[in-house]
């Protein structure tokens, strides 16, 4: 059995990707910057390193034949910590290295997006092999930005903006799939099944929550807004995911019929 490295393996996608290669009976370790709680499968094995100063991972790198990187925050480093890793995996004889990345980083000038763009830059540059999987928004992040606008009886909505959400599940299976492979570059993005427009998301957020608000689409300025309005954040030529976002809502207890948004500032019917 192979030995992996998940880096941001506590997180969303990363657990995902822990538990598809314990399932199929792999050595996981787990990089994160708090230890992982989970320590019953004598095959899991944990590292707290931050990856912004790399203490810790030549000792997580050591012996790792297979990385899948998913650590990733906003917030900004993002390019040191994919510095250090590539140095790590370089020393540590690392014969692939899985990065997930964004439709759309060569797009929308979003300084995250930007980063993750220079971190696919800097992959194709060194001489760790490596693979780049670019996906849509996951459900869960679309989730949690329509929980979080809802706290607000009035609930804005990017006019003319489309969203591809796609689920978290079916990205960690295909990480899963690309790292067991050979090394293969920039690989065929990865979106969801269908496009919808963020009204028709939010919509279809509050009614599987049980919650009324008013839904007002607002016009943003910006390179970005364009960018977003012009479909840059969409791969629809690649909709290859299956589950749909009323899919993932519908697992989550909530009952999600059609929804058709209308109207400007009217109250969603959600």
């Amino acid at each position: 059995m192979t030995t992996f490295l998940v880096t941001g393996g506590t997180g969303t996608l990363g657990r995902v990707v822990v538990d598809r290669l314990l399932a199929d009976g792999h050595t996981v370790r787990v990089l994160s910057r708090r230890p992982h709680t989970r320590t019953e499968n004598p095959r899991l094995r944990s590292y707290a390193v931050d990856l912004r100063n790399g203490v810790g991972l030549a000792d997580a790198t050591a012996g790792a034949e297979v990385i899948v990187h998913c650590a990733s925050t906003p917030a900004g480093g993002d390019l040191d910590a994919a510095g250090q890793l590539v140095d790590a995996a370089r020393t540590a004889g690392v014969r692939h290295l899985v990065y997930i990345s964004i439709v759309g980083v060569d797009r929308v000038p979003l300084r995250y997006y930007r980063t993750k763009r220079e971190v696919e830059r800097l992959l194709a540059e060194s001489d760790v092999p490596w693979t780049v999987l670019r996906t849509t928004q996951f459900h869960d992040l679309v989730l949690r930005l329509v929980k979080s606008g809802a706290r607000s009886p009035v609930l804005p909505a990017p006019a003319a903006v489309r969203v591809q959400p796609v689920d978290v599940r079916e990205v960690g299976a295909r990480l899963v799939e690309l790292a067991y492979g050979g090394p293969a570059g920039q690989v065929p993005e990865m979106g969801g099944p269908e496009v919808l427009d963020a009204r028709e998301l939010v919509g279809l957020t509050l009614r599987a929550g049980g919650r009324r608000r008013i839904v007002l689409p607002v016009l943003l300025p910006g390179a970005t807004y364009r960018a977003l309005r012009a479909g840059g954040n969409l791969a629809p030529d690649h909709a290859v995911g299956k589950i749909r976002y009323a899919d993932f809502l519908a697992e989550r207890g909530g009952h999600v019929p059609g929804l058709r948004v209308v109207g400007t500032g009217n109250a969603s019917d959600g």
